[in-house]
């Protein structure tokens, strides 16, 4: 017969060998929101640009609906965000966003009307 006292270690579901999660994330508490914006932004630009085909040539995900959703949601929060975060940090985003739209423009067989394009309602027009 066997001992089946539980341990510490199993009673709590873990192993005496398991990361402490806590001390590795960092409280969201202490990440300043400028941090936060430009990194959903990041993330948006780099979605649409992949989505939009620019990540390599011939690449296969190609998706203009898609890129035109990431497209206009960057375009809302780096107009919405950019009193908020300085030009130090809005320029690149509001560059890198501009570069987007142009190339959604260039992608599509019948390109939008100047301000229909994504993200034009919140930029105002793109033109090439």
């Amino acid at each position: 017969m066997t001992d089946a006292t539980p341990t510490p270690a199993t009673e709590a579901g873990s192993t005496p060998d398991a990361p402490d999660y806590d001390a590795m994330t960092r409280d969201i508490a202490d990440v300043p929101a400028v941090e936060v914006i430009t990194t959903v932004a990041v993330h948006l630009l780099s979605a649409a640009a992949v989505n939009l085909g620019l990540d390599k040539p011939d690449s296969e995900h190609k998706d203009l609906d898609e890129a035109r959703k990431l497209i206009t949601a960057l375009a809302g929060l780096v107009t919405a965000s950019a009193t908020e975060i300085s030009s130090f940090h809005a320029a690149p985003l509001r560059d890198g966003l501009k570069s987007l739209q142009l190339a959604f423009r260039e992608a599509l067989i019948v390109p939008d009307e100047p301000g229909q394009g994504p993200g034009e309602k919140f930029t105002g027009p793109v033109y090439s």
